[in-house]
């Protein structure tokens, strides 16, 4: 894998010119995937506006003045994803990372209490040792529980940076949805009905807002309202 990218190859949803310079910092392999990440180098840069170029944005983030789920992160190349949550302590900023309704990564500003917590959606689960159940979430994260009492799908909202369980969304008709992905994507639905399809296609989600997507791209926020604000509605 090259360690290397190209602006003009970068992914769309990223920030940054395609021809005001030639290369641009590639994320290193980690929480999230390459192709539904960014460099936190260039969060700091391109989407927070802390500095110009990418020597200064280094040394914001050696010097610890940047943190990341509540823990200070010193990688420039870390990999920040969606729900991801940014603060600053010296600007007294913190905001939320997402993607508009173009695909774009936006950073949500929210207060010090929305700081503390975000929705992580558990992308599948094991059993482990004297029958615990391991819950693999969409951040790279592993949560253990005593018991099998979460479905694929569901959304925990967890605490930050302990990872506590504060609380959880099911995935069933009624709940709100945030669309990761497809031709809705950065949109709100209500979930009607899921089709499971007995093949090697994708499982269908039906909307009562009048579309369909693939369950990949349905992430949980809430019940009746949503947990988290659009960048339609409150952009940075």
């Amino acid at each position: 894998m090259s360690k290397h990218m190209k602006r003009l190859t970068a992914p769309t949803s990223w920030p940054v010119g395609r021809k005001t310079c030639v290369w641009v910092t590639k994320q290193m392999p980690g929480a999230h995937p390459i192709e539904r990440s960014m460099p936190l180098l260039v969060v700091v840069r391109d989407l927070a506006g802390y500095c110009d170029t990418a020597r200064e944005a280094r040394r914001i983030i050696g010097e610890r003045k940047i943190l990341v789920d509540g823990k200070v992160a010193t990688n420039y190349k870390m990999p920040v994803g969606i729900m991801d949550v940014i603060s600053a302590p010296d600007n007294k900023d913190n905001f939320r990372l997402l993607l508009d309704r173009l695909g774009n990564f936006r950073l949500m500003r929210i207060t010090p209490e929305e700081a503390k917590w975000k929705l992580v959606r558990i992308e599948n689960k094991t059993t482990i040792k004297a029958g615990k159940t391991q819950l693999n979430l969409h951040d790279g994260r592993n949560l253990v529980l005593d018991k099998n009492a979460r479905k694929t799908g569901d959304t925990l909202k967890i605490s930050l940076p302990d990872q506590k369980i504060l609380g959880v969304h099911e995935f069933k008709e009624g709940n709100i949805a945030y669309m990761t992905g497809g031709a809705h994507i950065g949109q709100l639905g209500t979930v009607q009905e899921l089709t499971v399809t007995r093949s090697s296609a994708p499982n269908l989600v039906k909307f009562k807002d009048g579309f369909s997507t693939v369950k990949d791209y349905v992430f949980i926020v809430g019940e009746g309202t949503s947990d988290i604000a659009l960048p339609e509605v409150n952009a940075l």
